[in-house]
């Protein structure tokens, strides 16, 4: 079986940095000035397209190739599409200029809300001297936290954590659906694991099997999406959330019909929340599930 590396190179947690001008006067003379430098989370993998295996070796602050600061509108409220400019910095605080494409793109960002009942797959604009800007919104009041996956040139990926909130009264918690089948648009999804309790530190390979709801069979037209069969993002519950909650796999090769595999690691026990994405006919298919971990 072919082996996955999910990975996160060297990761920075950041803090929030608020802009002082509001949307519709937003400008590219006007654009706020990120001013809260952010501390580095000690957490690494290592990650390379198409394989699978884990590396916890550890990466010291010391190495740190780059680290992202993020600016947003004052006052940001539910249901509103807003600008988020995303700064890349090396350590001197100096613009990283140059970046890679990975998976298609020179940026992912992955937008949750800490109770993890959202989840958006955003793909930045890259603005040079080390600024990426992308529109958002945001379906609720509350706390969200970004993961921000880029590759500066010649370096390894790099994970930086961005924290923001939103304006209004927070709902009551949601707590995690665990079923292991739902329904998703036109897309009916079962999702297999290789072991009936899955264990910490254990390697598991979790399979989307993905069928019409109407015919129940297999799904036939299914499509690369960001050069793979499939992506899948794991997050675990925990608060706050920190670069170590973050897991990010790849498709193994498999050439059975509606089916999508990876291969992965839970690093240690607790409620994790999956987030698989297909891509149907050029739509996007995402699909999450709720995953039990144990000692």
């Amino acid at each position: 079986m072919n082996k996955l590396i999910s990975a996160i190179a060297l990761t920075s947690i950041l803090v929030l940095t608020q802009a002082c001008s509001e949307v519709s006067t937003l400008s590219n003379a006007e654009e706020p000035k990120p001013i809260v430098k952010g501390t580095h989370d000690d957490h690494a993998n290592t990650h390379k397209h198409g394989e699978s295996s884990h590396d916890d070796k550890k990466t010291s602050v010391e190495t740190t190739i780059a680290e992202a600061k993020l600016t947003t509108p004052l006052n940001m409220l539910p249901n509103t599409i807003v600008p988020l400019l995303i700064d890349v910095q090396n350590p001197n605080g100096e613009p990283v200029k140059t970046f890679e494409t990975f998976q298609e793109k020179l940026m992912h960002l992955i937008v949750v809300s800490d109770d993890l009942q959202f989840f958006n797959h955003l793909h930045p604009n890259y603005q040079n001297n080390g600024r990426f800007k992308v529109a958002a919104s945001f379906p609720k009041a509350g706390k969200y936290t970004l993961f921000s996956d880029y590759k500066p040139a010649q370096s390894p990926e790099q994970i930086s954590v961005l924290k923001t909130q939103i304006g209004g009264e927070s709902p009551s918690a949601t707590p995690i659906n665990f079923d292991r089948s739902k329904t998703f648009g036109t897309a009916q999804i079962n999702l297999i694991s290789s072991q009936d309790h899955i264990k910490a530190s254990e390697e598991v390979t979790l399979t989307f099997d993905l069928k019409d709801p109407v015919t129940n069979q297999p799904l036939t037209d299914l499509q690369a999406y960001l050069g793979e069969k499939g992506h899948l993002v794991i997050i675990k519950k925990s608060t706050p959330l920190t670069a170590s909650d973050y897991i990010h796999a790849h498709a193994l090769a498999d050439d059975s019909a509606g089916k999508v595999t990876f291969a992965t690691k839970f690093p240690t026990s607790g409620e994790y929340k999956l987030w698989g994405q297909f891509n149907r006919n050029g739509k996007i298919v995402t699909a999450d599930f709720g995953i039990h971990v144990r000692d």
